[in-house]
């Protein structure tokens, strides 16, 4: 126990994406871009929904929550990978790395939650139109949100404990650009079938189980239209639906795709690239995805304009 004690690490070392060096630059400027553009896109959401009365609504009171939710789930990561491509020293100390891993799964998790609410509200509004401001009354819009927030933080502190019961020794490596917990969990010199169990029983639960109750809604959804069929019922549907519809599907299918495959068939390449689709691909499409397809966000996008100018003008 002694020698064990005296191997285990302080810190890890992040190897970040496999760019080469002539590239680097270049590709922090692109990674740059595409963080401001997070950042600004989704903040730009939250404020129009905060100053606009028309989008206090439950769909934008999701919406904004999502919003809020992209923002930090890249902001977990980005700031570090950016950091690193210009520094020397991709180091991250023992309790950032598992600070990292705990933010990485909870924003990842409220996205998931998130979703499914948005989902229900879609369902609601499309099934029972005559009763959805009976139903998505903001007493039951609030608690989903709060239960949103409250189921996240088991989980993602549960993994944060087990992982930290873990013994690293002399590999400090991961071969990713950021504290990943199946990256992290190869690299531990310590028994890792009780993490790996509750991945897998956990895991399995917070994504297939919000993925299958966001099936079953679309399901009704679709069940509802086809019993009376009308070219603009139809319409209103996708148009309704359209932009959760795109949102999930980036989001699950690259989740999907990289934690439900087995980890011997996804390269370490396969790995990072996926990584980078649903933690700054995905929360940097999202703002545009609502707002261009989305006649509300673009009404109050004007109002708050012309009402600013207006103000300005006085």
């Amino acid at each position: 126990m002694t020698g064990r004690n005296q191997n285990v690490v302080s810190e890890f070392l992040l190897l970040g994406l496999p760019i080469e060096s002539e590239h680097r630059n270049l590709f922090y400027a692109l990674f740059l871009a595409m963080y401001v553009t997070t950042i600004l896109g989704n903040l730009l959401i939250i404020v129009l929904i905060c100053l606009d009365p028309h989008l206090h609504t439950p769909m934008y009171l999701f919406l904004s929550n999502l919003s809020f939710s992209d923002l930090c789930f890249s902001s977990v990561t980005m700031p570090k990978l950016l950091q690193d491509m210009q520094s020397q020293d991709p180091s991250i100390s023992y309790a950032g790395c598992l600070t990292q891993m705990y933010f990485f799964l909870f924003f990842a998790g409220l996205e998931d939650f998130l979703l499914v609410a948005m989902a229900y509200d879609r369902y609601v509004a499309i099934c029972f139109p005559l009763h959805y401001t009976t139903i998505m009354s903001p007493r039951l819009c609030s608690f989903l949100v709060v239960l949103s927030w409250v189921l996240t933080t088991v989980p993602a502190m549960l993994y944060t404990l087990l992982m930290a019961r873990l013994c690293f020794c002399a590999d400090n490596v991961i071969p990713h650009f950021f504290c990943d917990m199946s990256a992290l969990l190869k690299l531990s010199c310590s028994d890792t079938q009780i993490n790996e169990l509750v991945i897998f029983v956990v895991g399995g639960l917070i994504i297939v189980l919000p993925f299958l109750l966001i099936i079953m809604s679309y399901a009704r959804i679709i069940f509802s239209i086809l019993k009376v069929p009308s070219v603009k019922g139809i319409y209103k549907a996708f148009s309704t639906c359209g932009s959760h519809l795109t949102v999930v599907s980036l989001f699950y299918g690259t989740v999907i795709g990289l934690y439900l495959c087995p980890s011997a068939n996804n390269s370490t390449l396969k790995e990072t690239v996926m990584a980078m689709m649903y933690t700054v691909v995905t929360p940097m499409l999202n703002p545009f995805i609502y707002s261009l397809r989305n006649r509300d966000m673009k009404g109050a996008l004007r109002r708050v304009f012309c009402k600013k100018k207006f103000h300005f003008f006085l």
